[in-house]
Formats: C-alpha cells, structure tokens, sequence
C-alpha cells in the first residue's frame, strides 16, 4: 500500500501512526473483549478515554482551568447557531467580522436569534485583506465579537489577537487550531470542527470561560444548552464516541511530536515552501491574498490560464497529491497543509508546481 500525500480541506488526512493504531484496536479495544465503538459512552472505560482526551487537549493547547471543554457531536456550523442562543439575549446586537466564506455564514447561522451586525468585512475587495481594526464598527453593547480566525476556503488568517475591549471574543479555529500557541486566556470561546488539524469529521471542540456560562441566554431546548453539557461532562446525549478516541489519538500524537511549538515550525516551512513556488513563478501561479494575513493552512492559487486547472488536478493526483481542485466558490487550485501533512507533502507539491510550469508555461 501507497498513501498518496492528501491535501484536501476537510475531512483531511490524518497521520499514519493514528490509523494503523485505530486499525489495530477496532476489534477489541484495551482487552475489554470488543470495540471501542461499542463500549457504553457512559462505562468507566470510555469515561477514562473522554477524560484523558479532555486532559491532552488542555496540555497541548493550554487551556486554563477557569475554561470548560466541551466535545459535541457535529461541526462548527452547528455552534454558530448555538452561540447567539447561549450568549446573548433575544434581539441582542452580536457583532460580526467577515473574512470570508466561514464568516458570512456564522452571521447567516446568528441571524435569526440576534441582531449580527457585520463589524467589518472584506468582502468588496474580493477577502483579499483583513480590514484594519481601527476601521471595524464595533459595538459597545454588543454580547460578543465573532472572528473566523482562518478561512479556509480564501485562505486568510488572523495572525494577531484583535483588541476588542471588554465585550468577549469568541473564534472558530477550526482549521487552524493546535498550529501554533495561542493565549485563550484573550478567547471568551474558542470552537473548532475537527476535521481538520484535530481528528475526524463529526465532532466539534467548544472551550468556553466559565463566566459566560452565568448568561441566561435565550429559550432553548436543553439538548442545545451548553451549561447542561458541561454539567454532564459532553455526555448529555450519546456523543460520537468514535470520533472522540480518535481526537484523543491525534492529541497524543500531535503532544508526541512536540506540541504546538513544533506545529509552528513546520507550518511555517510548509507554507513558505508552497508560496515560493507562486511568488517565484512569474506570474504563472498567482495568490490574491495580502502576504500579511496569508494562511498557512490554506493556500489557495490559480493558474494565469484557467484552461490548465483541469490538467493540473489530473496531473496531480497521478503524481500522488490528493484534492487539490479548488472550492467552488472561488475555483483554482487549493493546498491544505494542516498538522498532519509532513513536510515532504509540501516539498512534493513544490516541485510538482515547477515541474507543471515547466511543461505547460
């Protein structure tokens, strides 16, 4: 068997170590006679599992004991609309960053519980660009600002916490997390969908200071309050068990190969390899992102002949790189070089890009 180096957005690869290890206990897990897909969530096995996922997430990201962690079924769309439902009341203005994609649709996930009032948005000029903080509309009696610390499918990335005074700041790190240290202590939540740097599709990471849990929020159903999950420690329903051993399985990983310090290195090289390979390439290859707010996670780039895209892909994944064609809304060519891509993934799309230009410039 040949694993070719996956470069696609979401699900995204995973390491090699982490599935030949899944693969190796999906029969029988830790000697309890069957899988850990068919344990009770709610057994002292799997409670040690949920536990100690709970504990190497906190290790490695450095979450503060005055935060909760909460693992819940599903993605980060579904906690843009339990944001506004827990945090803010009825018709309460929620403000509202627009980097890209992900942004627009928090604000169309908030809109029917909260007055999302767009702050700022880099929408007229194409999300090329962050608009500067000092130009952002921000309001005083806001319940929060809402950031999208990385979009992946513009591929702009805050690479500053913005200073929004004393409303709260809540992110969705979901395809930047665990990347590089962060200070969640500037965070009031921090939610991440895992399918990207965390583990599989299906589960969602939501850390939350402890005093906004204190907020009445709005009417809701218990199922989408987050006090009662915390209550519960993330089992108030079945939770994706599945799901929750393997992200503890990649956070083991991710801890074992240096932690974040080291994630930061390597996504620096990572990306720095790929947009050497457009800014050097005359023109061929073009990236439309401000270099100041590029994202190492996500690099989109198109090709001056649109006719080539096709080719490009083809050609690709012939040579072993997966999912590189471009998301639908904005088209080209698209590399996702998350924590689990090594550094030779980059170095082989490189080449790959020289060797393409080569041929077809």
């Amino acid at each position: 068997m040949t694993r070719a180096f996956n470069f696609s957005a979401g699900p995204a690869t995973l390491p090699e170590q982490v599935l030949r290890q899944a693969q190796e206990e999906m029969l029988e897990w830790n000697g309890v006679g069957a899988s850990i897909v068919e344990i009770s969530h709610r057994s002292a096995d799997f409670m040690a599992v949920a536990a100690q996922a709970e504990a190497d997430l906190r290790r490695l990201i450095g979450i503060p004991d005055d935060y909760a962690v909460l693992f819940l079924g599903g993605g980060a769309t579904t906690q843009q609309a339990l944001l506004p439902l827990n945090f803010a009341e009825p018709g309460q203005r929620a403000d509202y960053v627009v980097s890209g994609h992900w942004g627009k649709t928090a604000v169309k996930q908030a809109q029917p519980y909260v007055d999302a009032h767009i702050a700022a948005s880099g929408e007229a000029d194409g999300f090329h660009d962050i608009p500067a903080v000092a130009q952002w509309q921000l309001s005083k009696d806001a319940a929060y600002v809402h950031i999208t610390a990385n979009e992946t499918i513009h591929g702009i990335e805050f690479r500053d916490v913005p200073d929004v005074g004393n409303v709260p700041l809540i992110a969705d790190f979901s395809s930047s997390i665990a990347s590089e240290p962060i200070d969640v202590s500037r965070y009031g939540v921090i939610y991440a969908g895992a399918q990207k740097n965390l583990g599989p599709v299906g589960i969602a990471v939501v850390i939350i200071r402890r005093d906004l849990l204190e907020r009445a929020g709005q009417p809701r159903a218990d199922i989408f309050d987050y006090r009662s999950h915390v209550a519960r420690d993330s089992m108030l329903n079945t939770p994706p068990t599945w799901n929750w051993y393997l992200a503890g399985l990649m956070f083991k990983w991710m801890l074992a190969q240096g932690g974040v310090e080291a994630f930061a290195k390597l996504s620096q090289a990572k990306s720095a390899l790929v947009y050497e390979a457009i800014d050097g390439s005359g023109g061929f290859y073009r990236n439309d992102v401000v270099p100041a707010v590029r994202s190492r996670m996500n690099i989109p780039f198109f090709l001056a002949d649109d006719a080539l895209n096709a080719r490009f892909v083809s050609e690709s994944k012939a040579a072993g790189l997966l999912a590189l064609k471009g998301h639908k809304a904005v088209g080209g060519i698209r590399a996702s070089l998350y924590n689990a891509m090594p550094l030779a993934g980059a170095q082989a799309l490189a080449a790959f890009m020289r060797d393409f230009q080569q041929r077809n410039g």
